[in-house]
């Protein structure tokens, strides 16, 4: 089986999709996905299922939602409800496990791939980095759980993957520019910023990327519109780091190197060697 959390919740087998589509149902899913390997203890489904009111049959309402999950299991994996309870989704002192084996989460290969794609980076392989990265954010089809009902623990978590997602970025983002791949990333940065406008590194590196590909006037917007957010959101002005770059733009320095979230690798590889964009 193959499990998905990076964009809609998905169980896939042998090419064939489904998932469940009563909303708390697919809730109890996604805590036993995210935490694949682990007990999720009775009392962390409970709260985010009905937060601090659960209604008196909660105990009993949660074990049915964890048989409909088997049953759901054992109908697309072909195996036997008992055979479920005791490989895939297993009872333990305390909680309920989606056995690590079970089957393969995105998540688990995107994580794997963001390690190596850093460990790439630091060891000076660029190409090797921006591939693992590259690939690591194509496994993204949208927002995490976009399509679970999340309660403050699956909540907590899903904002953990986004984070993560947006920290991907940056890392390949910085390798890119420095690869001389600017005009590469203005589309993505263009969406990104928006999506978070209060973000200082995604802004910064938008405006080196308007910069260095002749378009000052548009980098000098993009400060002035994150320091307004800033300013009316937090009552804080840019850092310095944004602050530098501002001021490069103005001069009209290309030289000045930005250091965003890698050091400069001993050696760069071509930008030619790298594939298409990631779609989200």
């Amino acid at each position: 089986m193959e499990f998905g959390v990076l964009g809609p919740l998905y169980v896939r087998v042998n090419g064939a999709t489904t998932a469940p589509s009563a909303p708390k149902l697919r809730n109890v899913l996604a805590m036993l996905l995210v935490h694949a390997g682990q007990v999720v203890p009775v009392p962390s489904l409970v709260r985010d299922l009905w937060d601090e009111d659960p209604p008196v049959s909660g105990l009993t309402t949660l074990q049915t939602y964890i048989l409909n999950l088997r049953k759901m299991f054992s109908a697309v994996a072909g195996l036997t409800t008992a055979e479920v309870a005791r490989d895939v989704l297993v009872t333990r002192a305390g909680g309920y496990a989606l056995a690590a084996e079970a089957g393969v989460l995105d998540v688990h290969r995107y994580q794997r791939l963001v390690t190596s794609g850093r460990e790439a980076l630091v060891r000076g392989d660029d190409a090797a980095g921006v591939r693992d990265l590259n690939e690591a954010l194509l496994l993204w089809r949208g927002p995490a759980l976009a399509d679970v009902p999340a309660g403050r623990v699956l909540e907590s978590r899903r904002r953990q993957l986004e984070e993560s997602r947006l920290a991907a970025f940056e890392y390949l983002v910085d390798v890119e520019l420095r690869l001389g791949m600017y005009r590469e990333v203005l589309a993505e940065l263009a969406a990104l910023t928006v999506e978070n406008p209060l973000h200082e590194g995604l802004h910064g590196q938008y405006m080196w990327a308007l910069h260095l590909s002749g378009r000052r006037a548009q980098a000098l917007q993009v400060f002035h519109r994150l320091r307004g957010a800033l300013v009316a959101g937090l009552g804080l002005e840019p850092g310095p780091q944004v602050q530098r770059l501002h001021q490069a733009v103005l001069n009209a320095d290309t030289a000045f190197e930005p250091r965003f979230t890698v050091r400069r690798s001993a050696v760069a590889a071509p930008a030619t060697a790298f594939g298409g964009g990631r779609s989200y």
